[in-house]
């Protein structure tokens, strides 16, 4: 397998943790002998001071010339006196729009070993696995018209929220598929008793389940979804929702997780697929080998799996961090001063390598007898 990665470390912990990922990567390609190559570029933030723009020309072309792109995080506190347009984020969602990735998979694990570090209750929470599918491009995120007006006494602001049956079926799509190689079931989210764009929402996924006929659909609002998703997460396996309430819920779902640091995203569809952790630039820690890798590692096994097609690399990277942290090894966001052993950034990206090479030497002694 070859495969051309443009990386984006970004900023804060990002280049931290993509180190870690395509550590992880490298080791995959000389286990299997695969030709993996890497060209790293600029966004967010160190992008503004060394180009002054969040999402240069050279990186955007790089991106769009490359097999997948591999993202650490971007924002700052330093730049938010900047104008909305000029901002980090604004270079994360030109790349996203520009690379034309329309659904976003997010998948939220409970592992029991770190079971202890979700304030919610071990018994609610275990053997949790859901895949959120979240519609990445419209709504009310690049819904126009938008703005703010300084006419009359009050200054106001408006944004759009609007879907079309395209946007709807395409995203669903995916949904109805991932379900399949799951446990065939989606649940699908909206606010259909309010919203006109959540009243064709329904109609639309209602639509495309019959070409589904082994996939249960159900329909839920999005504020019974938000408690479920706390009192009762093994009742999901693929959870679809359009853009807003997919951001929110699957932010809100990382308690289940333990730590924003395990979870990892993928943004599929377009002409070249994005992957990134979904924990932010967390500059309060950048530098000091206090960041959690896993989540990064974690996307560059959603890459393996959904861009080269590697499954059975995918999943040996996640038996990996299962293994890792079954032995008790923590980052800062995970640590039990009772149970675990501190690790830094480097030192559990160091972990995943080895495990995974002993998974891999397992599986080659065995095929040898």
């Amino acid at each position: 397998m070859r495969l051309n990665i443009t990386l984006l470390p970004g900023d804060g912990i990002g280049p931290e943790v993509i180190e870690q990922a395509v550590r992880v990567i490298e080791a995959v390609a000389e286990i299997g002998g695969h030709d993996f190559s890497f060209r790293k570029h600029l966004i967010g933030g160190v992008a503004i001071n060394e180009t002054g723009t969040p999402l240069p020309r050279t990186t955007l072309d790089a991106a769009l010339a490359s097999d997948a792109v591999l993202l650490g995080a971007v924002g700052s506190p330093e730049f938010d006196s900047l104008a909305p347009n000029m901002r980090p984020e604004a270079g994360l969602l030109s790349i996203r729009q520009a690379l034309g990735g329309y659904a976003n998979l997010r998948p939220v694990k409970c592992y029991e070993p770190i079971a202890n570090c979700s304030p919610l209750r071990a018994e609610i929470i275990a053997g949790t696995d859901v895949l959120f599918v979240r519609e990445l491009l419209g709504g009310i995120y690049f819904g126009e018209p938008r703005g703010r007006s300084n006419e009359g006494d009050s200054p106001s602001a408006y944004n759009t929220m609007r879907y079309s049956v395209a946007e709807i079926e395409r995203v669903a799509r995916i949904a109805f598929d991932e379900a399949l190689k799951r446990r065939r079931k989606v649940t699908s989210v909206d606010k259909a008793n309010v919203l006109e764009t959540s009243q064709l929402w329904r109609e639309t996924v209602t639509r495309v389940a019959l070409d589904y006929p082994t996939v249960t659909l159900e329909h839920l609002y999005v504020d019974a979804c938000a408690m479920h998703l706390i009192t009762n997460p093994l009742r999901f396996d693929v959870v679809l929702t359009e853009n807003l309430f997919g951001d929110i819920l699957s932010d809100e779902a990382a308690v289940i997780a333990g730590s924003l640091g395990m979870l990892a995203s993928a943004s599929i569809g377009g002409a070249v697929d994005l992957y990134e952790p979904v924990h932010g630039s967390a500059p309060d820690i950048a530098g000091r080998g206090l960041a959690n890798p896993l989540g990064a590692i974690s996307s560059a096994a959603m890459l393996l799996r959904h861009t080269a097609k590697l499954e059975q690399e995918a999943d040996d990277i996640e038996e990996a961090i299962s293994a890792v942290l079954y032995a008790g090894h923590r980052t800062q966001d995970l640590k039990d001063e009772a149970t675990s052993h501190s690790s830094s950034t480097s030192g559990m990206g160091a972990l995943v390598v080895e495990s995974l090479t002993e998974i891999a030497d397992r599986r080659h002694s065995y095929h040898a007898v």
